[in-house]
């Protein structure tokens, strides 16, 4: 499965349409990671550039493609707001833009970059962007780890 680079808005078009603009998805999983880490010797290795990634996957209702993953690269923003209870996670729409130098992506497709923070809702933004297809990535099983509970079944 290759990586696809979005560069620019049409790139990011062509995408929106390929993947119905997340009409009827929904975000199943995602991972976040950084270059920090410590070594053996307890010394904290870091990177000074924008280290973070973040990997979501999503789920749609339609085929061709039924999932996707997104990368996102040298993070600047990463805003997680789960649904509430009783309230339903599908994404009727997202929004996909270019900003700057910056990729934005919201899982509402009224969302305003000039007022992140008006609506509670999910959005990230990211120096770089990529995508690909995961259709064989459909269900309920775990992509990027097993919780706890079900590493002892």
């Amino acid at each position: 499965m290759n990586w696809n680079k979005l560069n620019d808005q049409v790139d990011i078009e062509n995408f929106m349409e390929l993947f119905g603009g997340f009409h009827d998805s929904c975000l199943k999983e995602l991972y976040m990671c950084t270059e920090t880490s410590v070594d053996e010797e307890f010394s904290m290795i870091m990177s000074i550039e924008l280290d973070t990634c973040v990997r979501v996957l999503f789920q749609r209702q339609v085929p061709e493609p039924s999932a996707i993953e997104l990368l996102f690269k040298g993070v600047t923003q990463f805003h997680v707001v789960p649904r509430a209870e009783g309230q339903d996670a599908i994404i009727y729409g997202a929004k996909l833009m270019v900003k700057e130098g910056l990729f934005y992506w919201a899982e509402d497709e009224e969302w305003q970059i000039n007022q992140p923070f008006l609506h509670p809702i999910s959005w990230i933004s990211a120096k770089e962007l990529f995508w690909r297809d995961v259709s064989s990535w459909m269900g309920e099983k775990q992509r990027y780890g097993v919780l706890k509970d079900e590493e002892n079944q």
